[in-house]
């Protein structure tokens, strides 16, 4: 278990480590990366019952990244966490014939499923919670969905099935930070509210902060003892979080840094950790 000002500092070092694989790589997801790495290292230091040694013990949680396309941040988390090697990762990254792909590829150490295509993560994570029940396991399920991905009707199937077979043992995050590549999400989706609509599907829901840390850490707590339905974290983020050249920008969510955006970027991770000691 990580303390929440060893997550302060984490988070900068993690973040420094995702730009470096995608300058390294030549491309990324870095806008989306930002908004959703807090809770990657949030979940995976403090909750995720899972390591190097127990990805294949039948107990394990289990993770999916439904919103693949934050690949790099995943790389970073998993690389802390010693599933992967940082540097053979900033070595391949995008490379002909690396593993080190764009998006999740589940034969690397600790990846449970691949994905890309929007909207097929909570179905399977459903499947995934179904099964423990059904097998008299108590692991956990967690998926990461990006608020765009919430057009797919395939979503929608998911919700409604988890909260039908009572799946508590099923924890969905909503990575809200309300821009796709087209611009914002809000203008392509329904006026409604998020937290409504989850909550008419039976849902827990569970409206946060997204990058605020302690909030994180206590929603993935209150999860975990919500008993009878399965919960939804609405994590309302900030897309680029980190380094005002980038955030809340739709440009930069598939840009890839030039050199002075990139020292500008490390900059402003560098004088976010910094103001942590004054």
């Amino acid at each position: 278990m990580a303390t929440i000002s060893e997550l302060e500092h984490l988070r900068w070092r993690l973040r420094r480590d995702c730009v470096d694989i995608i300058m390294a790589g030549g491309g990324g997801h870095i806008g989306g990366d930002m908004s959703v790495i807090d809770a990657l290292m949030v979940l995976y230091k403090n909750h995720l019952r899972v390591t190097p040694e127990s990805a294949d013990d039948p107990e394990r949680d289990r993770f999916v990244l439904s919103k693949g396309h934050a690949m790099e941040a995943y790389y970073a988390v998993l690389c802390e966490e010693g599933f992967l090697d940082l540097e053979d990762v900033k070595a391949r990254f995008s490379k002909f014939g690396s593993p080190y792909i764009g998006h999740p590829n589940n034969k690397l150490l600790g990846i449970e499923m691949n994905s890309g295509s929007l909207g097929h993560g909570l179905p399977v994570a459903v499947g995934m919670a179904l099964a423990a029940k059904m097998d008299g396991r108590d692991y956990r399920t967690y998926v990461f969905m990006g608020d765009g991905e919430l057009a797919e009707g395939s979503v929608w199937e998911g919700a409604m099935s988890g909260a039908t077979y009572g799946l508590d043992n099923l924890c969905a995050l909503v990575d809200r930070n309300r821009l796709q590549i087209s611009g914002c999400t809000e203008d392509v989706m329904r006026q409604d509210s998020q937290e409504e609509r989850w909550a008419a599907f039976g849902w827990n829901v569970i409206s946060i902060p997204g990058n605020d840390l302690e909030a994180l850490d206590s929603a993935f707590a209150l999860a975990a003892r919500t008993k009878g339905k399965p919960t939804v974290i609405v994590a309302n983020t900030t897309k680029g979080y980190g380094s005002p050249l980038m955030e809340d920008k739709a440009g930069w969510h598939h840009h890839l840094p030039n050199q002075e955006e990139y020292a500008q970027i490390v900059a402003d991770f560098a004088a976010r950790e910094e103001a942590l000691n004054a």
